[in-house]
């Protein structure tokens, strides 16, 4: 081999592995402000106060670490609130996730009259904002609540209230989201299980749902971290301690008419984010193989 020959190889060699760590720096740099986001909320959760991402003692020198800022733990309406939103996301994931698993199983393989007509229909619910129904909501759980021992439950200023609305508004998403995932699965062995005298409940429960564990699992993550941080619901939809979630007792910490200790605040803020990190450890295998074969099945 040449010289000549030798240096354009390496030439070559050298391009391409910039043209490859392209994307990878870019990928980085995308990330950056979020990785310094999360970087800064972990040093101020434990520290005095900080100056950008230096932690600072009351004198302005460098240190100044303490667990004070999670003195709230001490706090009964903290736990009583982080019970509330996890109370809340338990309902959606359960809720959202088996209504939208048989209202999709029901579009993606019967032909009924109104089919198209309720696809249209969802949609077009999908895209009304929270904001434009929350009279109309006040207006229901006002007379849900005046009905006997149903409205203990999920009547106005109460946790199933705010289940019940917040189910309601993500069941549009949730039933496309499941079509989609049955519409990609194979018609042989459900039409097997049918021939040899299943039920369709049965052939949905036994076959269909096995095979789309990650597009639940996918389904079941979005409804817990928008129940978990839902805002807007809880806080029209409630009076007082009794059902306040999470964000709405971060939003009085941080409110208007006082001085806000932000240390404080990032370390709330740090409470309420563990559980979602849970969660995901939990679910992220079955959400990773969310584009496994749907005819090989899921498991």
């Amino acid at each position: 081999m040449t010289t000549t020959t030798f240096e354009t190889e390496r030439a070559y060699g050298a391009r391409r592995t910039i043209g490859q760590a392209i994307p990878y720096i870019l990928l980085c740099l995308s990330v950056l402000p979020i990785l310094l986001g999360y970087a800064w909320i972990i040093i101020a959760t434990f520290s005095y106060r900080t100056e950008g991402l230096k932690p600072v003692d009351a004198q302005g020198n460098f240190g100044g670490f303490t667990l004070q800022n999670w003195s709230f733990l001490n706090d009964p309406a903290v736990w009583n609130a982080a019970l509330n939103s996890f109370l809340i996301a338990v309902s959606m994931v359960i809720g959202v996730g088996f209504v939208s698993s048989l209202t999709g199983y029901a579009l993606s393989r019967m032909n009924f009259r109104g089919r198209k007509g309720f696809l249209g229909t969802t949609m077009i619910l999908h895209a009304f904002k929270p904001e434009m129904l929350l009279i109309a909501i006040f207006q229901v759980l006002l007379f849900i609540g005046g009905l006997p021992l149903l409205g203990d439950w999920i009547g106005f200023n109460t946790v199933g209230g705010v289940a019940l609305v917040m189910i309601t508004l993500e069941l549009p998403l949730g039933v496309w989201l499941m079509k989609g995932f049955f519409d990609n699965l194979s018609w042989d062995m459900e039409r097997a299980a049918l021939i040899d005298g299943a039920s369709r409940f049965r052939v949905w429960w036994e076959i269909i749902i096995p095979q789309i564990k990650p597009g639940l699992a996918a389904l079941a993550i979005f409804t817990f971290i928008t129940g978990w941080n839902a805002y807007l619901v809880p806080f029209t939809f409630t009076i007082g301690a009794k059902a306040a979630n999470l964000p709405v007792l971060l939003n009085q910490f941080s409110g208007d008419t006082s001085l806000a200790s932000w240390n404080a605040v990032a370390a709330l803020g740090m409470f309420q984010l563990i559980p979602i990190i849970i969660f995901f450890i939990f679910t992220q295998e079955m959400l990773l193989n969310i584009y496994s074969g749907g005819s090989k099945g899921g498991t």
